[in-house]
């Protein structure tokens, strides 16, 4: 969860325009009465408001807050200056972010040691095999052909989990194979796949440090986790490298 000193602000200013919407002549009724345009627009903007707190909810006082916006549409002085609430406001967002980086900090100590475990005991079973990098594969079907290079492209047909079978991605989902570099993913790919002939399909098993590392990526894979992908080569465009600038003048 990601925390932003700007939330703080984006959140105040909600509450005032909550507020000055009140001030300015909206009917005072029930909370649960959601009738007129002003209703369902102040409501609305209450629903904004407590989405932007969330994330500072259990540092937030509710009632602190109300009072001062009441006592800022009141026209009354601030009891605290601008100095002081920057400074406040700085300190707990400060807090947060430590917060936020040991609670990522124990998840990436956790994924590791869960993922050295699983592969650990994975590599025992009959059928997988570990290359020296510590990637582990398993043949599920094995097809004919040349095998990839790094630089050619290839058309693939995956689906990814978390080693405790979690699916993250999956293209048999979307419908239709990937085509990409085969230099421009993960290093588990880029090693795996070049293992593989046109039609095969295999199981890899990626340690951390060959797939996303301690950033993870995006909501679902996490700092440190080890990756299950079932991946099977659909096809192989084969890309010639960039001959010297000096052999392709001879030959024009």
């Amino acid at each position: 969860m990601q925390f932003s000193y700007r939330i703080l602000g984006a959140a105040l200013g909600l509450a005032l325009l909550a507020g000055c919407a009140k001030k300015e002549g909206a009917e005072q009724t029930t909370p649960a009465d959601l009738s007129s345009d002003a209703q369902k627009f102040g409501y609305s903007i209450g629903v904004d408001l407590g989405k932007s707190l969330s994330v500072v909810k259990g540092e937030v006082d509710i009632a602190a807050l109300k009072k001062g916006l009441d006592e800022t549409l009141a026209g009354q002085p601030p009891r605290l200056d601008d100095k002081q609430r920057e400074e406040i406001k700085t300190t707990v967002a400060r807090k947060l972010q430590q917060k936020q980086m040991e609670e990522r900090a124990a998840k990436a100590g956790a994924a590791k040691e869960a993922g050295e475990k699983f592969l650990a005991e994975n590599k025992k079973r009959e059928g997988v095999k570990t290359t020296a990098s510590g990637l582990q594969y398993e043949v599920v079907t094995e097809g004919k052909g040349d095998k990839p290079k790094a630089s050619d492209k290839v058309t693939v047909h995956y689906k990814g989990t978390l080693i405790g079978g979690e699916e993250f991605d999956s293209s048999y989902s979307r419908g239709q194979p990937i085509t990409f570099p085969l230099g421009n993913v993960i290093a588990g790919w880029t090693e795996g796949l070049q293992l593989m002939t046109p039609g095969s399909k295999y199981k890899l098993y990626i340690p951390s440090n060959l797939a996303y590392g301690e950033r993870g990526a995006g909501a679902k894979i996490g700092p440190n986790e080890a990756l299950v992908f079932e991946v099977e080569l659909v096809g192989v465009e084969k890309v010639e490298a960039a001959k010297p600038a000096k052999e392709a003048a001879k030959k024009k």
